[in-house]
């Protein structure tokens, strides 16, 4: 029983880093031809604690991040870029 659960952990963190490899090299492909990044609109608040444990929301406003055209967050322009499917549904940030 031990056996097969580390056989199938082992071809799973295997697995999980081929899919990852492939899609770094398309990641790299796309951005060689222009394509592996965007921009996704970001709507930005500030949240500010107060007295009694109640909390103040004040909008920033909104700002284009940059993002990675790939499944997995990529190391792209010298920092960790989101993936742009995963950025286009989480659209507000909170600081």
């Amino acid at each position: 029983m031990t056996r097969r659960l580390l056989r199938i952990v082992k071809y799973l963190l295997i697995g999980a880093a081929v899919v990852y490899a492939a899609d770094f090299a398309v990641f790299a492909v796309r951005l060689v031809s222009g394509s592996g990044m965007g921009t996704v609109a970001v709507d930005n608040f500030l949240k500010t604690p107060l007295k009694g444990g109640k909390e103040e929301y004040d909008y920033l406003g909104s700002a284009n991040q940059s993002c990675s055209h790939s499944l997995f967050p990529q190391y792209a322009a010298s920092a960790w870029n989101t993936p742009c499917w995963w950025l286009a549904r989480h659209k507000t940030k909170w600081q």
